[in-house]
């Protein structure tokens, strides 16, 4: 099976989502002829030419609008917004037509696009291109939300994404892109061509949008985590010899709501870990369903780790991000209360 990074995962998606299907477009900000910021769609607009795979304008809520226009008219758009920081303009387009298509037209008109953002830190990129907007976009009803935490389900996920009828919001860890970052940033990153998340088939293969992946087995404690932290998570649990079983989400919406109470109701605690702003982050849903649901298998209150409520410092950067050494502090409490 081939090696692939991230970004080769999710170059040979849409390469096979184009060479299967003429409607499938790919456009955004230098993403053809210099092949997108991170090289994601490089090599594209050679193979497709300039009519599928072509450069936008520096105007996201274009991009957006355009990609609308065009899943109407029947293509199915995959676009990128070269740093998720960057999609607040084009938030209206998003929220107020892209997810509204089918309700209001009664299911006549559904909207297939695909808008694919790096996302995250821990590349110095500061506050204008290190944020974690996907808890913005689970609030939106019609929205689905992605966020694949290796290159194997990056690529399957997006596939699926593609071939989906409804608008989908691809995130992608951009600190993930080369290998899988556990939050140790003095250390070398392994590179996925030495990690079995880095096999990838060459050809088509899907993974279902909504269900969850159990990364490691456990039953002391059920870490949730996607992205870039279930890396981080797998990390802090290794070195604290605690027995955790790591979630990797993958979709947050919809959300495999069964795997959660499943874990959640054999270990009895529970852990969230997400990278974004701790204040209304993805995490306080998860903490509330668990709450909902697993109340009487609870042995502790659930305890999340994320960001900061500060915009993403770039002189604090490790300070913000959630590695090992916090989430193995919220480990030991959980186990100890």
């Amino acid at each position: 099976m081939a090696r692939m990074t991230m970004i080769e995962a999710v170059r040979s998606a849409m390469d096979i989502s184009m060479g299967r299907d003429d409607d499938v477009v790919v456009f955004g900000e230098d993403v053809g002829y210099f092949g997108g910021v991170f090289r994601a769609t490089q090599g594209l607009q050679a193979k497709y030419g300039k009519t599928r795979c072509f450069d936008t304008p520096i105007s996201e809520s274009g991009i957006v609008g355009t990609a609308i226009g065009m899943a109407a008219y029947g293509l199915k758009p995959c676009v990128e917004i070269q740093f998720a920081d960057y999609m607040y303009p084009a938030y209206d387009q998003i929220t107020q037509e892209a997810a509204r298509i089918r309700y209001r037209s009664n299911g006549d008109f559904t909207c297939p696009i695909v808008l694919r953002m790096p996302t995250g830190g821990g590349i110095f990129g500061g506050q204008t291109h290190s944020q974690s907007p996907e808890a913005l976009f689970t609030h939106v009803c019609g929205l689905k939300v992605i966020v694949p935490s290796n290159p194997y389900d990056a690529k399957g996920l997006l596939i699926s994404a593609i071939e989906d009828p409804d608008p989908v919001m691809f995130l992608e860890p951009k600190r993930l892109y080369n290998g899988p970052f556990d939050g140790h940033h003095d250390r070398a990153v392994t590179p996925w061509s030495k990690h079995e998340l880095g096999e990838v088939p060459e050809g088509h293969y899907t993974i279902p949008i909504g269900k969850a992946e159990i990364r490691r087995p456990g039953k002391g404690v059920t870490i949730i985590a996607y992205g870039t932290m279930v890396h981080v998570a797998l990390a802090a649990a290794e070195e604290t010899g605690i027995d955790a079983e790591i979630i990797d989400l993958r979709s947050l919406l919809p959300l495999d709501l069964d795997t959660i109470v499943r874990s959640v109701s054999k270990t009895g605690r529970c852990v969230v870990v997400h990278e974004a702003t701790l204040t209304s982050g993805f995490g306080a849903e998860v903490a509330a369903l668990v709450q909902e649901h697993c109340f009487y298998h609870l042995e502790a209150p659930v305890v999340r780790v994320a960001g900061w409520d500060t915009p993403y410092p770039h002189a604090q950067e490790w300070d913000y991000f959630p590695g090992p050494a916090r989430v193995g502090r919220a480990l030991t409490e959980v186990m100890e209360a």
